[in-house]
């Protein structure tokens, strides 16, 4: 990794996939999530949850959280979720310096008398437990227990959870129904968009000391987003091959056949792109380093354009030749030239919208009349809408025929007291020669995770509307 640092005019890796909090991003609202997150665990006397998919960024946002806690805030990481429900408790109290008696409700009442002389000293304990979503049931349900520890007007004990979607299923489960009912916040960590993702790679870049032009080419950026599906850890592993493969050919501009060396390199190609079958000397030439330039030029022999102005180059220390890779037979190379072409094909293709245009049309008809939040809902609703796959869900909350603009922004300012206002959607219906407005309510993986997220609606949300899960796929067919 340290090979091409000079090159490119680095003062440390841009893209380690150990988070490192000087490496942060806070677009795609990672930045707003955790001034919420922050928020929600210094003024909130429930348990709060943050999920996402594998690699989606929910350790680096834990570490943030961490660092981003007043002084008097003392924080107990838990990485190792899998603890039996005694042994959390204890691990717990081994971090607060105390010993433990045997009997569990003995120890959960000198723990609770700790708690109380800390709080009585100005101190809150917040536990952050990663992978949560591995937690045995009787863990979690320890979990519970512990949420209850307080004194005569205050929790003692904040608890975050972190994990994948499943722990939404684990949560949904009857015999949780008491933990879950805890959970006062719910936070979900969604992959980054494309744009997002070429915004990410200038930031670790120049986060890094890269004071270029930008160095990834855009259909580099885009073909890494497609491939990465916009999961930060993936994002970071191409990344990190592409730019070593740039450097060995001596190259200050990562094109795209050094992003699709580094897809055909990576043990996760398959995931994302069935058609690609690596050659088998591409899993050699990362392993031998710097030898991957000899391989990446039989991806695409046209050069691609470069930024108009270049870093300044280092000398770059002598280096010891690698060894020559074995040049594999013509057939071999003409079987992967087919198969390269038709990738190619499909990247310089965009994905099929999911909104016609004459559902875009639609739902730009309707304005906001200068309305401020509701402009801002209505163009998260769109973003929405060309993005949730057919088979995820919101919340329906109401349809009105009043669909005076001045009137919903008055909705919205009540509602942005009760729920997180970034998780409402305004869609506009045409019907006839007017519109209806739909209001839903978050985004999740199936019927059953949105019908739970309308269970835990404020209650004057719950008495007022209807709260019924609707796929995105109905959604749209309803424009």
């Amino acid at each position: 990794m340290g090979l091409y640092l000079e090159h490119f005019g680095l003062t440390e890796p841009p893209f380690r996939i150990t988070p490192a909090t000087d490496f942060f991003f806070e677009g795609a609202e990672r930045g707003a999530m955790l001034e919420a997150l922050l928020y929600a665990v210094l003024h909130d006397e429930g348990v709060v949850k943050v999920s996402g998919e594998v690699g989606s960024g929910k350790t680096m946002l834990c570490r943030m959280l961490m660092e981003r806690l007043p002084a008097e805030v003392d924080t107990i990481y838990l990485a190792t979720p899998s603890l039996a429900s005694d042994e959390i408790l204890h691990a717990i109290a081994d971090e607060l310096d105390l010993e433990l008696p045997e009997r569990r409700t003995a120890a959960l009442r000198d723990l609770q008398e700790l708690l109380i002389t800390l709080y009585g000293a100005g101190r809150r304990v917040v536990v952050l437990i990663d992978e949560a979503h591995v937690m045995p049931d009787a863990t979690l349900e320890q979990v519970r227990l512990l949420s209850n520890l307080e004194s005569s007007r205050h929790k003692l004990l904040h608890m975050v959870l972190f994990g994948q979607p499943e722990l939404d299923a684990t949560l949904a489960k009857s015999s949780l129904r008491q933990l879950r009912d805890r959970v006062t916040h719910s936070f979900r960590m969604r992959p980054l968009a494309a744009p997002e993702v070429a915004k990410y790679l200038s930031f670790r870049m120049r986060a890094a000391g890269y004071r270029g032009p930008d160095l990834f080419v855009p259909r580099a950026a885009a073909l890494l987003a497609r491939a990465s599906e916009g999961l930060t850890r993936r994002i970071n592993i191409l990344a990190d091959k592409a730019l070593l493969a740039a450097y060995s050919e001596g190259s200050h501009a990562v094109t795209v056949r050094h992003v699709r060396a580094a897809i055909a390199d990576s043990e996760f190609a398959a995931l994302v792109r069935r058609r690609w079958r690596p050659a088998l000397w591409l899993g050699t030439a990362l392993a031998a380093g710097v030898a991957l330039g000899l391989s990446v030029q039989w991806l695409e022999p046209a050069p691609e354009p470069r930024p108009s102005a270049a870093p300044p180059v280092a000398a770059l220390p002598a280096q010891r030749a690698p060894e020559p890779l074995a040049v594999p037979e013509p057939e071999v190379l003409a079987d992967l030239d087919e198969e390269i072409d038709v990738l190619a094909e499909e990247e310089d293709s965009p994905p099929a919208p999911l909104l016609s245009t004459a559902q875009q049309r639609r739902l730009q008809g309707y304005r906001s009349a200068g309305q401020k939040l509701l402009g801002e809902r209505l163009a998260a609703t769109r973003a929405m809408l060309e993005r949730a796959p057919d088979e995820r869900y919101a919340v329906e909350l109401f349809i009105t025929d009043n669909a005076d603009a001045a009137r919903m922004e008055r909705f919205l300012l009540r509602a942005r007291d009760l729920v997180p206002l970034d998780e409402l959607y305004v869609i506009p219906m045409q019907a006839e020669d007017h519109y209806r407005l739909r209001v839903v309510y978050g985004e999740y993986p199936n019927a059953e995770a949105a019908l739970e997220a309308g269970r835990r609606l404020p209650p004057k949300y719950q008495q007022a509307f209807r709260a019924v899960p609707r796929s995105f796929g109905e959604l749209r067919k309803q424009l």
